[in-house]
């Protein structure tokens, strides 16, 4: 083989080569455009929410809860439309749903609510705040408790004061600093059927009069009480944090979860929140229940 031939073949290959090279850049910057414009709020054509199925009155299959409105009222301001990994909202949640992959793609992107700085991912600004209550049926031997302390000094003259509570909360801290640990009809919170609404059972137990009084979350106690007006009148009293006790807290901001380093994302839903905070109060409302004040509330020490 000559000079002349050994440079025909050695410019053929460069040229294969540099080809080669080429596509497979432009291969990698393509790609690395798409992902980016995945993973962008921005670009994101469907909002794809970690829901519980039967959590009324945040969330259920039909998308009648007050979760899945403003789910709707994100979506109609990203022009995007809604899908929805349904898991019950238990040990194992955002494993199964916000940190799940399926064939390399996230199950889903968005948790509706969540405690403010909560542990398992990353949370927006609080877009509602809401408290646990004790509540009893109006006309039944309480009246006379206006405040939630007062049911104390109420069961040191009476003594058959039953309080049906769940096994797990900060209820129970509340019981036990209020001397009503003997007064207790004990509950599971998480029920072996995912399909019942823990606190729907427990306060449906309370219309019944199986109990006197109990301590769950305020949202869900609005909502059933402006549900079942034919079964009694429920009396709700708001708990308050003590500030002597740091771990007997009550109210909670709630914020939004994405995935952590997800802060695009994150800041995208921010904006929306500050823009359509009149419109999810709305929609909180709506369910009949409270608008409770969002107060600043700082990371809580490990210590605490």
């Amino acid at each position: 083989m000559n000079m002349t031939n050994i440079l025909l073949n050695y410019s053929n290959q460069s040229g294969r080569t540099l080809f080669v090279l080429i596509s497979i850049l432009t291969l990698v910057f393509t790609s690395n455009i798409t992902i980016a414009e995945e993973s962008s709020g921005k670009q994101r054509p469907v909002l794809k929410v970690c829901a519980d199925p039967e959590l009324m009155p945040l969330s259920n299959k039909n998308e009648e809860g007050m979760e899945n409105k403003v789910a709707d009222l994100l979506a109609k301001e990203l022009g995007a439309e809604v899908e929805y990994v349904w898991f019950p909202q238990r040990i194992g949640f955002i494993r199964n749903t916000l940190r799940s992959e399926e064939n390399g793609v996230y199950k889903c992107d968005l948790v509706m609510s969540v405690p403010e700085h909560f542990e398992l991912a990353a949370t927006t600004k609080p877009y509602y705040a809401a408290t646990y209550v004790m509540v009893y049926i109006k006309g039944r031997g309480l009246d006379s408790v206006i405040e939630p302390e007062m049911l104390e000094t109420l069961n040191n003259e009476r003594k058959d004061i039953k309080m049906g509570l769940f096994d797990r909360g900060p209820a129970q801290l509340w019981v036990f600093y209020h001397n009503l640990m003997d007064n207790m009809v004990p509950y599971q919170f998480q029920m072996g059927d995912p399909k019942k609404n823990p606190t729907e059972v427990i306060l449906s137990d309370l219309y019944d009069g199986k109990f006197d009084a109990t301590i769950v979350w305020g949202p869900t106690a609005a909502y059933y009480a402006s549900k079942n007006k034919d079964r009694g009148e429920m009396v709700i009293l708001p708990l308050k944090d003590d500030p002597k006790r740091a771990q007997m807290k009550f109210v909670y901001n709630m914020s939004m979860a994405v995935r952590f380093g997800d802060n695009e994302w994150k800041e995208q839903l921010n904006e929306f929140i500050n823009k359509q905070q009149e419109g999810i109060n709305d929609i909180i409302s709506s369910y009949g229940i409270p608008i409770v004040e969002v107060v600043a509330k700082p990371v809580a020490n490990d210590d605490d």
